[in-house]
């Protein structure tokens, strides 16, 4: 018999009657249960129509993560609407041009977020209702609505292709296999995709989701233990800053709960993934690649991975293939663009506001990825096309040359862009952001063994502020357009 299709409104209800009291999410203020969850969305969805939101519209939330996150989404969903996560971290004009384009009729914000529309955080959305009975059954047409994360420039929305439904599947839920018996630790912003999908997947098998306001390494492992955390999400970023721990700092923590340690958004650099399969056995570390247009998943497992050192999987979702310049499809060993496909008869996973993609005949989409697959059809990511750096004819990919800078113990991150040469084309420049101690000449040293002599960054710049934000994700283009900004300005007329 086929698995029954239901509303996330009704799924979440379903759960209440099924485990009242049982936690539903916990933030670092309090926990509510599934009962709690359901009666409070009751109210929301209530309040949210009172507020001038219709079944259908697309609704920016930029919370941070909390409790409140999670309510907002379902009170919409419980309406029909559509959650549009919103970072709030985004500069005003950014925000309102995202804002126009999902053509949100209110924001769900702390009062800190400026907007040029009603705002309304979660208080002030339930004081417009205190009815928390059952609502009508209604289905969002559109499950998500986010943001494209690396995006810099105009605005672009990913709508999802699909409903706001709940499909029971067995094993667990989506590529990511979580249950009703799993505790999930969350310290990857939800307003990003990855985070996202994985905390609301895990949230409609019924696993109960621990939300960090913010990660902070030790604080991380601190949160394993205390929930008895069987599940996490992690980005290589913050599995750098847990690495880089002193050892007496993690083995501190019992970690033993943890069955699954999911890494996903950044390539992971082979010699910290090495170190965590190390560190927590093949077992637990898995790895997930795509796209918030989801047309196709690669998975691989640690152990896998040991076999196929540096890649991220196999498809288990559609279809992906490598092309080259002129549309050849490619064959093992051979680096080209990434293009993906959707299972044949598979509806549309996704539909853009905003942009176009970018496609080839028979279906075939690229996010812009460069990589090859081996003879056994695993795949092995380069870097971002936009992103790549030709000096003097060669391909330069920022990500291998970051991966090399990051393995020194005095770099907390790294960012490499091409700056115009009148001779090579563009000379590769390494913007590092330093642990006490660190000079150009140790960086230099480091990396003689580590890259051939057109990879080595021909410059180098120390800075201050973090170089990748909460998701791991690092705006090269904009990094690199600051500076030759910032070089034209300083050149005489």
């Amino acid at each position: 018999m086929d698995p029954v299709t239901i509303s996330l409104g009704a799924r979440l209800t379903e759960l209440a009657r099924e485990k009242p009291d049982s936690p539903a999410v916990t933030d670092h203020q309090h926990t509510l249960t599934w009962r709690e969850l359901d009666l409070r969305t009751n109210r929301l969805a209530r309040a949210l129509e009172v507020a001038g939101v219709a079944h259908g519209d697309l609704v920016s939330v930029g919370l941070r993560n909390s409790a409140g996150f999670v309510e907002a989404c379902f009170g919409l969903w419980k309406l029909g609407a559509t959650p549009q996560p919103l970072s709030f971290r985004l500069p005003a004009a950014e925000a309102k041009a995202v804002m126009d384009l999902a053509k949100s009729p209110i924001l769900i914000a702390e009062p800190d977020f400026i907007a040029d529309r009603p705002r309304y955080d979660i208080a002030a959305l339930l004081a417009l209702s205190d009815d928390d009975s059952p609502v009508p059954d209604r289905t969002a047409p559109t499950y998500k609505a986010p943001t494209s994360g690396g995006s810099t420039g105009r605005p672009k929305l990913i709508l999802s292709g699909a409903a706001g439904v709940y499909t029971p599947t067995p094993g667990g839920s989506g590529g990511y296999r979580t249950s009703a018996e799993d505790t999930m630790l969350m310290p990857g912003p939800l307003y990003h995709n990855g985070p996202f999908t994985s905390a609301f997947a895990g949230l409609q098998r019924g696993a109960h989701l621990v939300l960090m306001p913010r990660f902070d390494a030790e604080q991380t492992l601190a949160a394993v233990e205390t929930h008895r955390a069987t599940w996490m999400y992690l980005v290589p970023t913050m599995m750098s800053r847990i690495w880089r721990l002193p050892e007496a700092v993690k083995g501190r923590y019992d970690l033993s709960s943890l069955k699954q340690v999911w890494h996903l958004a950044a390539p992971c650099p082979p010699w910290l993934k090495e170190a965590w399969i190390n560190w927590l056995g093949p077992e637990v570390i898995m790895e997930l690649y795509a796209g918030t247009e989801a047309q196709a998943v690669t998975i691989i497992s640690g152990e896998e991975w040991l076999a196929h050192r540096g890649s991220v999987g196999r498809p288990s979702f559609g279809e992906m293939a490598a092309f080259g310049p002129e549309g050849r499809r490619l064959g093992p060993g051979e680096t080209g663009e990434i293009y993906m496909r959707r299972p044949e008869g598979w509806p549309q996973t996704y539909r853009y506001r905003g942009a176009a993609p970018r496609t080839l005949p028979d279906d075939w989409e690229s996010l812009g990825d460069i990589g090859w697959f081996d003879a056994e059809g695993y795949l092995y990511l380069a870097d971002r096309r936009a992103d790549m750096i030709l000096v003097g004819g060669s391909n330069v990919y920022p990500a291998e040359i970051e991966a090399a800078l990051d393995e020194h113990p005095l770099v907390i991150s790294s960012a490499v862009v091409g700056l115009p040469d009148e001779d090579l084309g563009a000379l590769v420049h390494a913007i590092v952001q330093p642990r006490p101690g660190l000079s150009e000449a140790a960086l230099r040293e480091h990396l003689k063994t580590r890259l051939v002599g057109y990879k080595q960054p021909r410059s180098y710049e120390f800075v201050d502020a973090p170089l990748r934000d909460e998701a791991g994700k690092v705006r090269r283009s904009q990094l690199r357009d600051e500076r030759i900004s910032r070089s034209a300005g300083a050149s005489p007329e």
